[in-house]
């Protein structure tokens, strides 16, 4: 004879069989396994492709991430050694022919198209090297190399612009079509138990998973860099205008030497 539930939910035969069956599905659940590679491999195709996808693009950013901190602070550190040569009072032909004439950082870019720019209106005979075309011509050379430069220095961040808001809206359909997955699976075998609905529906999540965590290092990164080769371009800027003053007041010194010397 059954025992009677006091609280009137059932017997308690019936109460030891509903722990029963969920004692089973959860034992089938954690024999599926829940370990990253067990859900990669237990998901679907489409599932699959998304994954692979999205740990691609995270093997990229990481790759754009490590070259670019590589960069920025193997320029920092040209431009510092750089602007001591400069600044040292030593011959700007000498530093020309040693480091402007074939420039290998944006800083000595940044001079030797100045520099040169000034050189070859000097070289043009009778010209008068303080009158505003030669300051004109100057400061464009300035502008058009800093703004190649900082296009080389920056090139590649924009796929981390892109991966970052992108990557949780492709893992976000990874998850969709997951769950739409363990719908079917429960609509064709007409069971609602949790060893049903667990797998696909952590296999889903994960590629949501997957997609936070390509999109998170990509966002940060994306700042982060950013604000620093902003920073490097101010860097060059002021020097750009530092240095076209010292060369306009070699012109006017240079235009003074010719008028007094005439007279």
């Amino acid at each position: 004879m059954e025992s009677p539930d006091p609280q009137g939910t059932g017997s308690v035969q019936e109460r030891t069989v509903d722990h029963e069956v969920s004692s089973s599905a959860l034992g089938a659940v954690g024999a599926a396994g829940l370990s990253p590679l067990d859900l990669f491999l237990h998901a679907s195709i489409v599932v699959k492709l998304v994954m692979l996808g999205l740990l691609l693009c995270s093997a990229g950013v990481w790759a754009i991430i490590a070259e670019k901190i590589i960069l920025i602070r193997r320029v920092n550190r040209e431009a510092t050694e750089f602007e001591d040569r400069f600044w040292s009072g030593g011959s700007l032909d000498d530093l020309y022919e040693s480091d402007g004439a074939r420039p290998t950082h944006p800083m000595a870019a940044v001079f030797g198209a100045a520099m040169g720019e000034w050189r070859r209106s000097a070289r043009i005979g009778g010209i008068d090297l303080s009158r505003g075309g030669v300051r004109e011509r100057v400061d464009r050379a300035i502008d058009i190399t800093i703004m190649r430069e900082n296009d080389r220095l920056t090139r590649r961040l924009i796929f981390l612009a892109t991966i970052g808001p992108v990557a949780p809206f492709v893992g976000l359909f990874g998850t969709v079509w997951g769950i739409m997955h363990s719908f079917a699976s429960i609509a064709q075998m007409h069971n609602t138990n949790l060893s049903v609905v667990a797998p696909g529906i952590s296999e889903a999540l994960f590629a949501t998973a997957i997609g936070l965590v390509t999109a998170i290092p990509a966002y940060i990164a994306y700042n982060g860099l950013s604000n620093s080769f902003e920073k490097f371009t101010d860097r060059m800027e002021a020097f750009g205008t530092e240095f076209a003053a010292i060369l306009s007041r070699q012109s006017e010194e240079r235009a003074d030497d010719t008028t007094g010397g005439k007279a």
